[in-house]
């Protein structure tokens, strides 16, 4: 049985490596952000992203083993971030995992990014139990899911253009704000006026669990235009924006545990971590007889704990496997991971 499992994160501008063991939980995990290296382009440049993850990977993974007090002859198995994610990112950790596995002759497993994130809320304490509904909310992906176990996902609805994370983001850079820009405008809506702007809460009345945003960052844009800019304003417009979003968010996942007829919500992603959003779903859902799952905030963005996880329970589940040939899936949809009866 696999004991001990290394996790390899790198599918966009975080390199996360981690240390899962199947009987005492999550030894260690370490990350390396590169906010700083994207900061001055205003966003994520993907041969930047490879560079430096290929600088880093190694040095960390040395670093855990140290920290731990481990040896790579310890690890039983690999688990990497096979996608979806930038090509060249993904082809990093993907080579360094399985040129590691080959040398010690061990098993690897690529994992998909948004299971990682999904089952994240499994490294706390407590934890949800299956079934439950999912609200995987990042700068790339905004899905509600339905889940009854690893590897056994519906999708009840989606973003159908720009995800919560792109309408902060974007909203964000329209303030002014720097990259990354979500946690800079939920700081500044707290100097927010309540009530002097309205936008609009795109599709939330349209009768599905489907999302969109663009229409809300048009709507932001317009404000921009029409006032000055003057350090009130801004926060005015960014308390305007996180509402939207949070509003939307929340009426669509009570939707989705209604339609679902359960009563436990799981959040993940990088917008999982937003303060507002979680005290309205906790009032929201709670209020309902339900419970709202989080993981904790360290594990909200992109880490490499949540693919350890990830790994070691896919690998309760299914043969491992000792091929070393690898491919990458910059485009990989979750529904393609049902492989559990």
């Amino acid at each position: 049985m696999v004991k001990l499992i290394l996790g390899i994160e790198s599918s966009c501008d975080e390199t996360g490596i981690a240390l899962y063991h199947t009987e005492r939980g999550l030894l260690a995990h370490t990350l390396h952000s590169q906010i700083a290296l994207h900061n001055e382009y205003g966003g994520v440049v993907p041969e930047l992203a490879s560079r430096d993850h290929v600088r880093h990977a190694l040095p960390l993974i040395r670093d855990l083993l140290q920290k731990t007090g481990r040896t790579l002859g310890e690890v039983d198995a690999i688990a990497y971030t096979q996608g979806p994610g930038l090509s060249g990112a993904l082809l990093v950790g993907a080579s360094i995992a399985c040129a590691l596995a080959y040398t010690l002759d061990i098993p690897t497993i690529g994992i998909h990014h948004l299971e990682g994130h999904l089952l994240s809320p499994l490294l706390s304490d407590p934890a949800p139990e299956f079934p439950f509904v999912a609200l995987l909310v990042s700068g790339g992906h905004t899905q509600l899911m339905r889940v009854d176990g690893v590897g056994r996902y519906a999708l009840l609805g989606e973003s159908v253009d720009d995800a919560a994370g792109e309408a902060f983001d974007k909203s964000a850079k329209l303030l002014g704000l720097d990259y990354p820009g979500g946690a800079l405008l939920s700081r500044l809506a707290q100097r927010g006026t309540p009530g002097r702007f309205k936008l609009p809460r795109p599709m939330l009345h349209s009768g599905d669990l489907d999302f969109s945003f663009s229409g809300l960052k048009t709507a932001v844009l317009t404000l921009t235009q029409q006032h000055d800019l003057d350090e009130q304003t801004r926060a005015d417009i960014a308390y305007a924006a996180q509402e939207a979003i949070v509003d939307v968010l929340v009426q669509k996942s009570l939707a989705a545990l209604g339609q679902a007829g359960l009563d436990q919500l799981v959040v993940a992603g990088g917008v999982g971590a937003n303060r507002l959003l979680r005290a309205r779903l906790d009032e929201t859902v709670g209020a309902r007889g339900g419970r709202v799952f989080y993981p904790d905030l360290e594990f909200c963005t992109d880490n490499g704990a949540m693919i350890a996880l990830a790994g070691a329970m896919r690998l309760q589940q299914q043969a491992a496997q000792r091929d070393y040939r690898f491919n990458v899936k910059p485009r990989w949809d979750l529904r393609d991971l049902n492989y559990a009866d």
